[in-house]
């Protein structure tokens, strides 16, 4: 074990990986994954983000920017992609691997799971902790952009929709930090009407958040906005914050988003639209397992 409570290889021999799948492909297909990063059991989100950040910084060093930036429930998927290979660097609560595939056969699979997977009823098992990714980010890097995109994920009910926002928060918290060090990401979340319920954050050194914009009618009592989980109310518009050091804030901010959707009269998930979404401005952003319907 290191410092960091991890066992792995070094960052310098994660790249030496990273370069012989990228380089030769060939002689590594339908080979299983590589581990380059074994978390202890029971690691915290920021003690897996830690733990990875210096094995990510050392492959990129070694075989440039990635293609696609992303992750899923579990942990990052950050892809190097050309029309034929695909080398992917992903992550779960055991650890992190380093794989190279046929991009064609890959991307395949995944658009079957997008477009065939999930829950039809509230009374079916949800599979946003499944999914290949959760977000994806492209800023030009280096490579071919993905050439078949699959649509996004839709909740069955309100309580896979908090599930699914829970799931996304925690990997943004977990994700962005180490891939767009430094950048903010958002999105707002809007009735059909097409006035602005809420807007959800993650802000480098705060972590999780998520406001109310200031709206015609008047919000409810402070008590009951408080209830809900509204931590302080400023010229109109109430925030609350969720550190990422806070074990449960994905959870915290899901819980008070839906809350509030509720509360201001929203009762069908198709009424809802994500709008706004962006990675500090750069790049095209998209969430496929948020839930709903995004623009």
């Amino acid at each position: 074990m290191n410092e960091t409570g991890t066992s792995t290889i070094t960052p310098t021999e994660a790249a030496d990986v990273a370069a012989s799948l990228a380089d030769t492909p060939e002689e590594h297909l339908g080979r299983p994954p590589v581990r380059v990063l074994a978390y202890e059991p029971g690691a915290t989100l920021v003690r897996r983000r830690e733990a990875f950040r210096p094995v990510y910084e050392a492959i990129v060093a070694r075989i440039g920017r990635p293609t696609l930036l992303g992750g899923s429930a579990h942990g990052p998927d950050i892809r190097w992609r050309d029309e034929d290979r695909l080398v992917v660097l992903s992550g779960d609560i055991r650890g992190v691997t380093l794989s190279v595939h046929v991009t064609r056969e890959r991307e395949e699979d995944e658009y079957r799971a997008f477009e065939w997977g999930g829950a039809w009823s509230a009374d079916e098992r949800h599979d946003f902790d499944s999914l290949p990714y959760l977000w994806q980010l492209y800023r030009n890097g280096p490579g071919e952009g993905m050439t078949m995109w699959p649509g996004g994920r839709l909740a069955a009910c309100w309580e896979h929709f908090e599930s699914a926002l829970a799931l996304m928060a925690g990997a943004w918290a977990e994700q962005l930090p180490v891939q767009i060090p430094g950048d903010w990401a958002t999105f707002s979340i809007r009735d059909r009407r097409g006035s602005s319920y809420l807007s959800v954050h993650y802000i480098p050194e705060e972590g999780l958040g998520i406001h109310l914009n200031p709206r015609g009618e008047q919000d409810a009592p402070e008590d009951d906005m408080r209830a809900r989980g509204w931590q302080t109310l400023d010229n109109g518009r109430w925030t609350a914050s969720f550190p990422d050091t806070r074990p449960d804030a994905p959870a915290a901010l899901a819980r008070l988003a839906v809350a509030e959707l509720r509360a201001q009269g929203a009762t069908e998930l198709d009424e809802l639209t994500a709008g706004d979404i962006s990675a500090n401005d750069h790049g095209h952003f998209w969430l496929p397992g948020l839930g709903i319907t995004t623009r």
